[in-house]
C-alpha cells in the first residue's frame, strides 16, 4: 500500500483478509511523501489468480495508492497491478526478471493508433508513470527511497 488516509487502513486489512482467508495486520507507517496518509508492506502466497482477486478487492477505494506484485512461477507468469485515483487501474504481466512484458494485442493496438495518426508519444503519455500527476509515492523499506 503506497498511500492510504488512516481511516481506510482497518478496511485495506478486512479487503486483504477477505481475499486470503487469514486474518491480517498490516504494520502502518506515515508515507512522507503524501502527508496525511499511511504506507505499509505485506508479502502473501497464494494460488495464481489471488493477485487479480487482492487488486479487485482495493481497487474501489478513490484514496488508496497501491501495487500488488504475483511473481512468476512454473504454472503462471507473474503480474503487477498498480492503481492509483487519478489514473485508475494498470495491469502488467512479468517475466522471470521482473521485467513488464507487452502483450502482441497491447502492440498491434499501439500500431493501429500510430497508423490513425494517433503518435507513440502521445500513447506514451497515458501510461502510468510518465507524468508526474497519479504517480504512487514509493519509499523502500526502512524508509529508504525506491530508485525509480
Amino acid at each position: 500500500m503506497h498511500s492510504a488516509p488512516r481511516a481506510l487502513c482497518p478496511h485495506v486489512e478486512w479487503a486483504v483478509a477477505g481475499v486470503l482467508g487469514i486474518r491480517v495486520n498490516l504494520d502502518w507507517i506515515r508515507q512522507p511523501a503524501a502527508p496525511g496518509t499511511w504506507r505499509s508492506e505485506f508479502s502473501w502466497q497464494g494460488r495464481a489468480g489471488t493477485a487479480s482477486q487482492l487488486a479487485s478487492a482495493l481497487r474501489g477505494w478513490q484514496m488508496l495508492r497501491f501495487e500488488v506484485t504475483a511473481e512468476p512461477s512454473a504454472a503462471a507468469e507473474g503480474e503487477r497491478y498498480s492503481c492509483t485515483p487519478e489514473l485508475g487501474i494498470f495491469h502488467a504481466v512479468t517475466g522471470v526478471h521482473g521485467d513488464i512484458l507487452i502483450p502482441e494485442d497491447r502492440l498491434r493496438a499501439a500500431l493501429g493508433r500510430s497508423q490513425r495518426g494517433q503518435g507513440p508519444r502521445t500513447a506514451r503519455h497515458r501510461l502510468p508513470g510518465r507524468s508526474g500527476r497519479g504517480r504512487p509515492p514509493r519509499q523502500g523499506g526502512r524508509g529508504r527511497r525506491v530508485p525509480r
